[in-house]
């Protein structure tokens, strides 16, 4: 795959004004994706509403830990440490390792809440515009 430059995304954007730190920030979070799938996640929307949906199966809502600082949403799990004697694995393929899974979100995006069910975390989300950055008619100033 080839790395675009900064060069070549300015061809990409002739029409463009600012968002420079927008690619800067594209190709921050590609360079520092991480390696691994787990725990798998969807993210879904319906209009200006989001979900992300991660699969944490045997995992106690007590041991996750959703934190939300400076645009950076951050899902983490720390298992404790079960000591069962009588019984021993045969085969375990249900994982119960540490991760931590960081979503970027945009500047008018805000978390509404998070719940867990069945094994599922969902993170309900939102987009809420600004009146600011809503479309407005820009009048015309004619001086003869």
């Amino acid at each position: 795959m080839t790395r675009l430059t900064t060069f070549d995304v300015n061809k990409l954007t002739p029409h463009s004004v600012g968002l420079d730190r927008l690619f800067d920030d594209m190709f921050r979070f590609v360079e520092h994706a991480p390696a691994t799938n787990y725990p798998p996640y969807n993210i879904v929307k319906n209009g200006e509403h989001f979900q992300i949906e991660m699969a944490l199966a045997g995992v106690a809502y007590e041991d996750v830990d959703i934190t939300l600082a400076n645009g950076q949403l951050t899902i983490a799990h720390t298992p404790q440490e079960v000591e069962n004697n009588d019984w021993t694995y045969v085969h375990k393929g249900i994982a119960q390792r540490k991760f931590q899974r960081t979503f970027t979100l945009a500047d008018d995006v805000v978390v509404n809440g998070a719940r867990m069910e069945n094994g599922m975390l969902y993170i309900e989300l939102e987009r809420i515009v600004p009146e600011e950055k809503k479309p407005r008619k820009i009048a015309i100033e004619y001086k003869a």
